[in-house]
């Protein structure tokens, strides 16, 4: 099975754009590595589905404290503590990052659907993609880093 890293740059191209535009983040591109463990490496960790053309899931990780900075950011004020505020808003943050990924998708001619997203917190938590290994980037931001993990693929190119 071959990589397909064109599935992965919608979503680093996405993540870039609105943590710059949402949360005034400067961004760093960390390297791109094959991940095949299911278990989540961050304390927050937010989950959507990709259905259509390509299809599997996305994943965002991030510590607690990344997480309550991008809110602080995106409310205008200090947000103490991961609360259910403060879930809502990562959830909100990978639905549009996700959003925006399968839009720059649909571009490249790969339709594209996506679910609601989850919430998954603690690290160590198993999140199977069966089969699919998954990409992962991290973004190295001045609030800490955002783990992007794409695990897709589609009838075409085998993984992403």
């Amino acid at each position: 099975m071959s990589l397909n890293v064109r599935f992965i740059n919608p979503f680093i191209k996405a993540a870039s754009y609105v943590l710059e535009t949402e949360v005034g983040a400067d961004i760093e591109r960390g390297n791109v590595a094959l991940e095949k463990s299911g278990a989540t490496s961050r304390e927050v960790t937010v989950a959507l589905g990709v259905t259509g053309d390509v299809r599997g899931a996305v994943f965002y990780g991030l510590s607690q404290d990344t997480a309550r900075g991008f809110v602080s950011q995106m409310l205008g004020e200090p947000v103490p503590l991961f609360d259910h505020l403060a879930e809502s808003a990562m959830g909100e943050l990978g639905n549009v990052i996700t959003g925006l990924a399968s839009s720059n998708l649909e571009q490249e001619g790969f339709v594209c659907r996506i679910s609601p997203p989850t919430l998954v917190t603690g690290k160590g938590v198993y999140i199977s993609t069966l089969d699919f290994h998954r990409l992962v980037v991290p973004l190295h931001t001045q609030y800490g880093d955002l783990e992007i993990n794409v695990a897709l693929k589609s009838d075409e190119s085998g993984i992403a």
